[in-house]
C-alpha cells in the first residue's frame, strides 16, 4: 500500500496551516504556501508536502532564476510534468494563482475617489500589472479626484515603450478631466524608473502647470508591485501641481 505523506504528519511547529493560523500568511516560505494548496507530498523519495513544494519551485527556477514568475504563466501540463503534481494538485495551484490575479485586480468603481497610490495601481492592474509589454496608461479624475475612468495610450515593447505628452494631454482633455494619474508598466518587474522615465514625468509636470490639469502622481507597475513616483522622487517639489 502507497502511504501518503500529509502536512499533519509533520510536527506540529513545522505545519504550514498552524504556522499561517499563529504568525499569519506573511510568515510562510513560497514553498510552505505550495504546501498548503498540496495537502499531500510524495514526487521523488516520497517528499513530505513541504519537501514536494521546495522540489517543484527548485524544477520551475532552472529556467528562470524567481520560480514564481514562472508560476504567474505556468499552464497544466507544465505543472503536471513535475513528478508528485497530478491533475488535481495542478488545478488546485492554478485556481490559487488566478485568484490571488483577481483579488490584486479587483478595482473600484466608477466615481470612486482616488486618494492613495495603492487605488490607483489596482485600477490600472487588470490592463498593466501582467502584460509581457510595456504600456503607458492614464487615470482619469474631477476636480474631486473622483474616477472618471482610464485609458491605455500606447502599446510598446517588451522594454520600451513610446508615449507622448500631446496624446496623453489630449486623450485628458476629450474626456473632460481635470486631474490624472499617469502610469507605465515593467514587465521585468524592476520598479527602478529610467532616465527616460524621468525625463517623461518631468515633461509632463510641465505640461500640466502649463494647461491647469495637475498630475496627481506616475506609477510604475509590474509582477504585482508598483512604485510611487511622487513619493520616491522630488520632482513634485521641483514643479509643483496645485494639487
Amino acid at each position: 500500500m502507497t502511504y501518503h505523506l500529509r502536512i499533519a504528519d509533520l510536527p506540529s511547529s513545522d505545519r504550514p496551516r498552524e504556522k499561517l493560523m499563529t504568525q499569519g500568511s506573511r510568515s510562510l516560505t513560497a514553498a510552505e504556501l505550495i504546501a498548503i494548496l498540496l495537502g499531500t507530498g510524495q514526487g521523488p523519495g516520497k517528499l513530505s508536502a513541504v519537501g514536494l513544494g521546495q522540489y517543484m519551485l527548485q524544477k520551475l527556477s532552472q529556467n528562470q532564476p524567481d520560480p514564481l514568475l514562472t508560476l504567474r504563466d505556468i499552464t497544466p501540463e507544465e505543472l503536471m510534468q513535475i513528478p508528485g503534481v497530478g491533475p488535481a494538485k495542478a488545478t488546485t495551484i492554478l485556481a490559487a494563482l488566478e485568484l490571488g490575479k483577481r483579488v490584486f485586480q479587483a478595482r473600484p468603481g466608477e466615481q470612486a475617489i482616488i486618494s492613495e497610490p495603492s487605488q490607483a495601481a489596482a485600477v490600472l492592474s487588470q490592463e498593466m500589472m501582467w502584460e509581457t509589454t510595456e504600456r503607458f496608461g492614464v487615470l482619469l479624475l474631477d476636480v474631486r479626484h473622483r474616477l472618471l475612468g482610464h485609458h491605455i495610450i500606447s502599446v510598446g515593447s517588451a522594454t520600451e515603450t513610446i508615449a507622448h505628452p500631446k496624446e496623453i494631454f489630449r486623450e485628458v482633455i476629450r474626456r473632460g478631466a481635470n486631474r490624472m494619474v499617469i502610469a507605465h508598466n515593467h514587465p521585468s518587474g524592476n520598479l527602478d524608473p529610467s532616465q527616460a522615465d524621468l525625463s517623461l514625468t518631468r515633461q509632463l509636470l510641465a505640461g500640466g502647470q502649463l494647461l491647469g490639469i495637475p498630475i496627481l502622481d506616475h506609477l510604475i507597475l509590474g509582477q504585482g508591485e508598483f512604485c510611487s513616483l511622487r513619493q520616491t522622487t522630488t520632482l513634485w517639489q521641483e514643479l509643483p501641481q496645485g494639487d
